[in-house]
């Protein structure tokens, strides 16, 4: 029984996958309270606190095509998140990093978040990234 535990281990190891879906990632450096409270609630696959954040008409757009938000992150909170935050830009407004979907697997993904004057998310782009 061992053997096979440390033979998953490797496995899970050498195809790149993270062991452990709940690591941690440093967003410390990410400087607006709205986008990191955003990317904090992607990360620990909160619904609530992600949908609080945004305006009730947010737009989103995934690789520059428009998609239904609400659907879409009804489908993606608990299956998709930063394996790392790479680049900041924009006041904290662009964010670059490594990205893990359940479904399409690992890749350099950007968010572009724009926030409307009451301090909610009104907008987010969300695309595969090459940096």
């Amino acid at each position: 029984m061992k053997t096979i535990l440390i033979g998953l281990l490797f496995t899970c190891l050498a195809c790149g996958q993270p062991t452990n879906k709940s690591e941690k990632v440093n967003l410390d450096k990410i400087k607006n309270q709205t986008v990191k409270k955003a990317i904090e609630a992607l990360q620990n696959a909160d619904e609530t606190a992600w949908f609080s954040l945004f305006t009730e008409d947010a737009q989103l757009y995934d690789d520059g095509n428009r998609k239904n938000f609400k659907s879409f992150f009804k489908k993606a909170i608990g299956h998709e998140r930063f394996t790392s935050i790479d680049k900041i830009e924009n006041n904290s407004l662009l964010i670059y990093g490594e990205f893990h979907s359940d479904l399409w697997g690992n890749f350099q993904t950007y968010f572009k978040f724009e926030i409307n004057e009451e301090g909610k998310i009104k907008r987010l782009d969300i695309g595969q990234a090459d940096y």
